[in-house]
């Protein structure tokens, strides 16, 4: 303890600049040994609160860990993930893919289009990544390689388009942020929408464009129309997960329902969702239960330990000081914009959304608010960023999650590999957000 008192006394004698290298040098090492995140940024939290201001330090750690965790909105944390949970132990992705045959049908490449729609509605039923990247591995990805799709293009759809619960409303990338940065979440979810769609809409355009251009990537549609019989058990898989994604995204938008009580309604959904489909047994309900339980115990861990360290940086005065080096770069708002996108995605390609919005948002959004911009546009620019970062290697998980569905020759690096075109175009969409500030702020 005496040692601990040392180097905080000595750390604070040379000043903020070198206590913040050593801060960070600190996370970096702790990290490298393969340590959870969550313990690293506590251990580290304590370390500077007890060596920078002494032991009375303490309860400073503990009062801003309650006032993260005691927040009402985080209640639709968990609800979310619960929904996601429920869909993925039920067989409504698999018909609402079949049902999507009438939109993708009669087009090359219509499979793949089918599958981002597909993405698209997954999302606004549950926010959650993982288990859609999962779920379209098992169901979309096969088909396409069955019916001879160019495999790079099919792998990179699938994790592309899995990855949209980042931007498509109820987004928990948005949740995290709106707690973070003090924004409405509501506010959010309407900003994120068009952009959202934007995104997917730039999937679309790129699978039509690589299918048209070029007839090896994609065989052609089939000449047969289906007939109205065939059509209407299509149209039953799509009433269902339509009817909750209307539910849960008007009552948030209709002003009805807040956030949390909006995801109450859709786990209640699509509760009632698996037992119309005679899915329903209380033993899938507590499978769906535990695994909500190990996810949410992760974003609260990380939540926890962030909120600790950014408490504890903010006191020594580290948040005035990154404040003042980010600012001092440029004069240009726009430049300082870019470069804090640099900063994020560069974290991105190491760590957690999580550990990085609660980490950087602190810091980054008051600058924000300083330079003119709205926090709710440069709250959809971060989820924009953390969509790319989804995808970029060597953290990527979205291509970690597909690994583990995909056939044995399918290896890592070729994921990578087929989803730089899709990282390129999510880029693209940031670069568009940036200059057109107007398509979130409509």
């Amino acid at each position: 303890m005496l040692d601990l008192l040392d180097l905080g006394l000595n750390l604070k004698a040379l000043g903020i600049e070198y206590g913040t290298v050593v801060l960070f040098a600190l996370l970096v090492v702790l990290l490298l040994t393969g340590m959870p995140l969550a313990l690293v940024t506590l251990l580290v939290a304590l370390i500077f609160a007890i060596g920078w201001f002494g032991p009375n330090s303490v309860p400073l750690i503990t009062s801003r860990v309650y006032s993260f965790v005691s927040s009402f909105v985080f209640v639709s944390v968990p609800m979310f993930v619960l929904m996601a949970a429920i869909l993925d132990r039920s067989g409504i992705a698999r018909d609402l893919f079949d049902a999507m045959k009438l939109v993708g049908g009669r087009l090359r490449g219509g499979v793949a289009v089918q599958t981002v729609f597909v993405a698209v509605i997954l999302a606004a039923m549950s926010g959650i990544i993982g288990g859609e990247i999962v779920l379209l591995g098992l169901v979309a990805l096969p088909q396409m390689l069955r019916l001879g799709y160019d495999r790079r293009l099919a792998i990179g759809v699938v994790c592309a388009g899995g990855s949209l619960g980042t931007m498509v409303p109820p987004s928990i990338v948005l949740i995290i942020y709106g707690l973070t940065a003090n924004v409405s979440v509501g506010e959010l979810f309407t900003a994120a929408f068009v952009p959202g769609f934007m995104l997917a809409g730039l999937y679309i355009g790129y699978i039509l464009f690589r299918s048209y251009t070029d007839p090896t990537v994609a065989p052609p549609p089939p000449d047969e129309r289906p007939s109205f019989s065939e059509m209407l058990p299509l149209l039953r898989g799509l009433v269902l997960p339509v009817l909750v994604v209307s539910v849960v995204l008007g009552s948030i938008y209709g002003g009805i329902a807040s956030v949390t009580e909006a995801s109450a309604i859709g786990v209640a959904g699509v509760i009632v969702s698996t037992i119309l489909r005679r899915e329903f047994s209380f033993s899938m309900l507590l499978d769906a239960a535990m695994h909500t339980l190990a996810t949410v115990g992760m974003i609260m861990w990380i939540g926890i330990g962030a909120s600790a360290l950014v408490g504890v940086y903010n006191l020594m005065g580290g948040i005035r000081f990154i404040s003042s080096l980010i600012t001092g770069v440029s004069d240009s708002p726009t430049v300082i914009i870019l470069l804090m996108m640099g900063i994020l995605f560069v974290l991105g390609m190491f760590l957690d959304w999580v550990g990085i919005a609660l980490l950087t948002m602190p810091i980054f959004v008051p600058i924000v608010i300083s330079l003119g911009y709205d926090p709710v546009w440069f709250g959809v620019l971060f989820a924009m960023n953390m969509q790319v970062s989804f995808l970029t290697p060597p953290f990527g998980p979205a291509a970690f999650y597909l690994k583990s569905v995909t056939p044995p020759e399918i290896s890592l690096g070729e994921i990578f590999r087929s989803l730089v075109p899709f990282i390129c175009l999510q880029v693209l969409a940031v670069a568009i957000l940036i200059l057109f500030p107007g398509i979130a702020l409509y």
